[in-house]
C-alpha cells in the first residue's frame, strides 16, 4: 500500500479513506485524519474528516470540525448540511435548524436538506413552518413521493387530518409499495385519530396571529373575557369579604396562555407578582412589550403549573381552556399549584353536548355539568359558574361559561 511505503502521502491516504466508503466510518475517519495530518490546507480532506466523523459517531469531534470549516467558508451548503446532521444527531436541535437554515437558503432546490429541515421543524414544534416549506418544492416536483409523505406527517402534527389524507393519498400513489409507511398512517387517519388539537398547532396558529391579535380580538371579535373575569373574581373576594367590592391587592397571580397580555391589563392591579405563560414565542414577545409581568416563559399550561406546588393565589385563562379539550389535566395541576383557598378563573365556550366537542372553529366546547364534574373530581370547590359571552363570531355572540373555583382551605391541626 502507499501508506505504508510513504505514511506521508496525503493524497495516498485521502484515497485509502474514499476507498473505505461510507460502511468503514471509522476507518475512513483514521484515514483522512493522516491526510490532514499531512496538509490541514486541502478543504476537501479536512471535510471528508468531517463527515467521516459524524458517520462514525464521533459528533463532539465532527461538531467542531464543522464549525471549523464554516467559520472560513459561511457559503458551503454542504458544510452548513453536514454540520446540522451532526448536531441533530447529537441532540442539539435548537443549533441544527440554524444551520439546516442556511444549508436550504444556500441551496433552496436541495429537497434532501429541505425534507431534514422540514423534520426538525416538525420536532421542534414548529409544523406549519415545515408545511409552508416543503409545499412550493412539492409542486415543482409533483412525484416526489418523499416531499408529499413529510407534508402529510406535518398536517398530522398540526391535526388537520383532511390535509394530512389529501398529501398521504397521493404519497400513496407514487409509491405503491408502500416503501415510505403511508398506508398505516392512512388507516389511522380515516379510523379517526389526530382530530384533536395539538401543541403545535396552536403554538403556529398564534404566532402567525400575534401581530393583529389585539386589533381582531377587541375590533372583530369584541374580545370581554379578561373584564368578566375580573370583574367575577372581585365578586367573590367581595363576598368572602363582605364588601360591595373585592378590592385586593399583593396576590400571585398566573396568567394560563397569557397571548399578549390583555388579561394581564386587568389582573395587574390585584397582583403583588404577576406570571404568565403561553405556548407561542411571538405572542409572549408581545405580552413582554407591554410591560406588566414579573415573569413570562414559553410552554406548555400544565407542565408550566406543574412546576411549583402551593404557589399561586389566582389563577386565569381566559378564552384558553378553548384550545383544550380533557380539562382534567389543566384542573389536577390547578389543584396542586394553587394555595390553600387560592382560587381558578376561567371561560370557555359552551356545548350543549356532554362532555366536550371540537367545533368548526377548530376551538373546544365544553358541557357545564362536565366543567362541574372535572373540577369536583380534581378536589376544587366551585365558587361561581355562570353563562358569558366572551367573543363574538361572525357578528353573534358565542355562547360561554364562566367559572371561578377554589382549592379548599387546608383543614385545622389537630393537637
Amino acid at each position: 500500500m502507499a501508506v505504508s511505503v510513504d505514511p506521508g502521502h496525503g493524497e495516498a491516504w485521502a484515497a485509502l479513506a474514499e476507498a473505505s466508503g461510507s460502511t468503514g466510518a471509522a476507518a475512513r475517519a483514521y484515514a483522512y485524519a493522516h491526510a490532514v495530518a499531512v496538509d490541514p490546507e486541502v478543504w476537501m480532506w479536512r471535510a471528508g474528516l468531517a463527515e467521516a466523523l459524524r458517520l462514525a459517531g464521533s459528533l463532539d469531534d465532527s461538531i467542531a470540525a464543522y464549525r471549523a470549516l464554516s467559520a472560513e467558508r459561511a457559503d458551503s451548503a454542504s458544510v452548513r448540511l453536514g454540520h446540522a446532521r451532526a448536531l441533530n444527531a447529537a441532540g442539539r436541535s435548537e443549533e441544527a435548524l440554524d444551520e439546516y437554515r442556511e444549508a436550504v437558503a444556500l441551496r433552496p432546490d436541495d429537497a434532501e436538506a429541505a425534507l431534514e429541515l422540514a423534520e426538525a421543524l416538525t420536532g421542534c414544534g414548529d409544523a406549519l413552518a415545515a408545511v409552508e416549506l416543503l409545499q412550493p418544492l412539492s409542486r415543482r416536483a409533483p412525484d416526489d413521493a418523499g416531499l408529499h409523505h413529510a407534508i402529510g406527517r406535518a398536517w398530522i402534527a398540526l391535526r388537520e387530518p383532511e390535509k394530512a389524507l389529501a398529501a398521504l393519498r397521493r404519497t400513496r400513489a407514487l409509491d405503491p409499495d408502500d416503501r415510505l409507511g403511508a398506508a398505516a398512517l392512512i388507516a389511522a387517519l380515516e379510523a379517526g385519530e389526530g382530530s384533536d388539537l395539538s401543541a403545535a398547532y396552536v403554538r403556529a396558529l398564534f404566532d402567525r396571529y400575534a401581530d393583529r391579535f389585539d386589533q381582531d380580538l377587541l375590533g372583530k371579535l369584541g374580545y370581554a373575557a379578561p373584564e368578566l373575569l375580573r370583574a367575577a373574581v372581585d365578586r367573590v373576594i367581595g363576598q368572602e369579604n363582605g364588601q360591595g367590592n373585592g378590592a385586593v391587592a399583593g396576590l400571585r397571580v398566573f396568567d394560563l396562555g397569557c397571548g399578549t397580555g390583555l388579561a394581564g391589563i386587568g389582573f395587574r392591579p390585584l397582583a403583588g407578582f404577576l406570571a404568565g405563560v403561553d405556548l407561542s414565542p411571538r405572542m409572549v414577545e408581545k405580552a413582554r412589550g407591554r410591560a406588566l409581568y414579573d415573569d413570562l416563559r414559553v410552554g406548555d399550561v400544565v407542565a408550566a403549573l406543574d412546576e411549583v406546588p402551593d404557589c399561586w393565589d389566582l389563577l386565569v385563562a381566559a378564552d384558553v381552556l378553548v384550545y383544550l379539550g380533557d380539562l382534567a389535566p389543566v384542573f389536577a395541576a390547578s389543584a396542586k399549584a394553587l394555595v390553600p383557598g387560592g382560587r381558578f378563573a376561567a371561560t370557555v365556550e359552551r356545548s350543549a353536548e356532554d362532555g366536550f366537542t371540537l367545533g368548526p372553529t377548530r376551538r373546544y366546547a365544553h358541557a357545564e355539568a362536565y366543567v362541574r364534574a372535572t373540577a369536583e373530581d380534581a378536589g376544587l370547590t366551585i365558587r361561581l359558574m355562570e353563562s358569558c359571552t366572551p367573543r363574538r363570531e361572525k357578528g353573534v355572540g358565542v355562547p360561554g361559561l364562566l367559572f371561578v373555583v377554589e382549592r379548599p382551605s387546608a383543614p385545622p391541626q389537630i393537637a
